[in-house]
Formats: structure tokens, C-alpha cells, sequence
């Protein structure tokens, strides 16, 4: 397994559980947050009654570090109609912060860093040796494909996800896999 931090939520005990056959599929996602520590902050707060929130199962910094915050036989709040089966992986990046639904500010300008990108290869890697079904892969755009009321004009309408956004190195991610990229990442953006 690849150099991870255990950093697990506090409400990871209450998550649903399940096989590791169950899972088929990781959602790449970027935090949209400035840093780790917001993400962090923001996985911890209790959305549902259960007194669970949202959050990926792994975080990978800008300088490479990675960190579980919830095992993979537990259910994470990532990807409305997919957490069942799937692996959520963020990847530390401002993306539209903090104007994530306002139509003058769509735009998604930070890179990842290479270090990003190595750590999530070695991440994904060791995911396929050790998820026997794992056979696709997503970004958190291609599945989520809602649009919503603009935040700065409710006449308009705007993607509400659009991670990890158009600078995500698909190519070099999907190199090295047997995995196809499910969803509908040809519409237009």
C-alpha cells in the first residue's frame, strides 16, 4: 500500500459497510477549498441524521501526501447514486472556491501538481490490486450532471459540479489501467 495517513472522521463508525466486491468504480474529485485543513473541516460537519457528512475516502495534498479519512469498506457521502460502489479520491484544489455556483466565475485555473498526480497513480494502483470488480473511473462531473440557479443570477443556469475540472491530466491517469471513464464526459462545458 502506498505511504496514507489514516485521519478518519469522527463519524466513520457510523458509515454503512461493505465488501470490497462491491466496489467498481473511483470518483475523482477536487475539494474546491483553498486547503487540507478546510476540506477537512468541511468532511467533519453532520449533514444527515444519521450524524454523517459528506467526504471522499482519500485526500491527496498539493505536495503529495495522502490521507484515508474514511476505509474503503465503508460507505462515504461523495457522489449522489454512486457512494454504494464507488471510491471517492479529492484532490486538494481551489477549483472554483469560494464561487462555486456564480456564473461570472466558472472558470477552474489551478493545476494539480505533479506531486498530486504521482500519488494518486500509486493510490489508484494499489486500489486495482487490491478491489477485485474495480474496472471505471469518474470524475464527480461526469456523474453529477445537475445544473442549478446561478448564485449571482437565479435565471441563469450552472453546472453544480464541474470536478476535477478541465485541467485534470485524464491521460496520464488513464495510461497505465485496464479502466474505462464512465458518464458523460463529451458535453459541453
Amino acid at each position: 500500500m502506498p505511504s496514507v495517513l489514516d485521519w478518519f472522521l469522527p463519524y466513520v463508525e457510523r458509515l454503512t459497510t461493505r465488501p470490497p466486491d462491491a466496489i467498481d468504480l473511483v470518483v475523482i474529485h477536487c475539494t474546491e477549498l483553498p486547503d487540507l485543513a478546510s476540506a477537512r473541516e468541511f468532511g467533519e460537519r453532520a449533514h444527515y441524521a444519521s450524524g454523517t457528512g459528506n467526504s471522499g475516502h482519500y485526500y491527496i495534498d498539493r505536495d503529495g501526501h495522502c490521507y484515508r479519512f474514511v476505509p474503503e469498506a465503508r460507505v462515504a457521502h461523495h457522489t449522489r447514486g454512486y457512494n454504494e460502489r464507488s471510491i471517492g479520491i479529492e484532490l486538494v484544489n481551489r477549483g472554483r472556491w469560494p464561487h462555486w455556483l456564480d456564473s461570472r466565475h466558472k472558470a477552474m485555473s489551478e493545476p494539480y501538481t505533479a506531486a498530486q498526480i504521482e500519488a494518486l497513480l500509486v493510490l489508484l494502483r494499489d486500489l486495482q490490486a487490491r478491489l477485485p470488480n474495480l474496472r471505471g473511473i469518474a470524475g464527480h462531473e461526469d456523474l453529477d450532471r445537475t445544473r442549478v440557479p446561478a448564485s449571482d443570477d437565479p435565471a441563469q443556469q450552472v453546472w453544480r459540479k464541474r470536478d476535477p475540472g478541465p485541467l485534470f491530466p485524464w491521460d496520464a491517469v488513464l495510461a497505465d489501467r485496464p479502466w474505462r471513464r464512465i458518464g458523460t464526459a463529451d458535453a459541453p462545458r
